[in-house]
C-alpha cells in the first residue's frame, strides 16, 4: 500500500509539527504526527485481518524516523509466527499486530481535568490525569488524512489512538513534544456520534540521551465498557533546541 503523507497537525499547539520550530530540533520540516503514521499502518492491518481487528486487535508500534508532509509512504506487511503480522512504513515506523484474547480491565480512576505545566513533579509516576470526554465526529476528523476516518462505519484505529494524545494535551501545557510508541489493545469499536471517556495515569517517566520520556496508561471507555487500552510513550521534553 502506498499513501502520500499529510501533516494533519499544522494548526496544533504542539509546534514540533511546525516547519520552523522542528528545524531548530534538527528536522527538515514539521513532523507528520505519529497517530497519522499509525493510521497508514493500521489501514493495512485492518485489510489483512478484517473488521474483527477493530474489536479484538492488538498492535505494538514504534516510530523510528520522521515522516514529512508529502512524503510517499510505502506500507509493507508480512506474516509472522502465531498469526502475527509485521507492518512497516519504510524505515520510519513499524509494528507487530495480531488478534488478542486478553481481558479488559479498568485500572485508571476518574478525575477532573486541572491543566498544569508539564514538569518532573506534575508528571510524577502514579499521577492520575483528568478524564477527557468527547463525542466522536468522524466527518470532522482529519487525523487519518488522506485516508477516511471510518472503516466499515466504525472509527478508524487512528481516531481512537489520537484520544491518548488528546488527554495528554488537555491535562498539560507542553512545549514541542513527540509521540514515539504505543502498545494498543482493542476490546471494542466506536462509531460516529458515540461518546467516549478517556482516563489515564502516568505509568513511567525516564531520561534517555537527553530526552525526557513519559509513559501513560490510557483507558478508553464507551459507557461502562472498556473499548481500548494503550501504553502510550512520548518525549515530553526533547533535548534542548539548537
Amino acid at each position: 500500500m502506498q499513501v502520500r503523507a499529510v501533516n494533519t497537525a499544522l494548526d496544533s499547539e504542539n509546534k514540533i509539527h511546525d516547519d520552523a520550530v522542528a528545524a531548530r530540533y534538527g528536522f527538515r520540516g514539521g513532523l507528520v504526527p505519529g497517530v497519522t503514521v499509525y493510521a497508514y499502518l493500521a489501514q493495512a492491518v485492518c485489510e489483512y485481518f478484517g473488521a474483527d481487528w477493530l474489536k479484538r486487535g492488538a498492535m505494538d508500534v514504534r516510530f523510528h524516523k520522521p515522516v514529512y508532509h508529502d512524503d510517499e509512504v510505502t506500507v509493507a506487511l508480512r506474516a509472522e509466527a502465531d498469526g502475527r503480522v509485521r507492518v512497516e512504513a519504510g524505515d520510519c515506523a513499524g509494528g507487530v499486530a495480531w488478534m488478542h484474547g486478553e481481558d479488559a480491565t479498568v485500572l485508571v480512576d476518574e478525575a477532573p481535568i486541572v491543566r498544569r505545566v508539564a514538569s518532573a513533579e506534575t508528571l510524577a509516576i502514579g499521577t492520575v490525569l483528568g478524564t477527557w470526554t468527547e463525542r466522536l465526529d468522524l466527518a470532522r476528523s482529519t487525523v487519518c488524512a488522506p485516508l477516511d476516518a471510518q472503516i466499515g462505519g466504525r472509527a478508524h484505529p487512528a481516531v481512537m489512538l489520537s484520544l491518548a494524545n488528546r488527554i495528554f494535551v488537555e491535562n498539560y501545557v507542553l512545549g514541542p513534544w513527540m509521540h514515539v510508541s504505543s502498545e494498543i489493545r482493542k476490546f471494542g469499536s466506536a462509531k460516529d456520534g458515540d461518546e467516549v471517556r478517556v482516563r489515564a495515569r502516568v505509568e513511567d517517566r525516564y531520561e534517555r540521551k537527553g530526552h525526557e520520556f513519559v509513559v501513560l496508561d490510557v483507558c478508553i471507555l464507551s459507557g461502562d465498557r472498556v473499548i481500548e487500552r494503550v501504553r502510550h510513550t512520548s518525549i515530553w521534553q526533547p533535548r534542548p533546541a539548537r
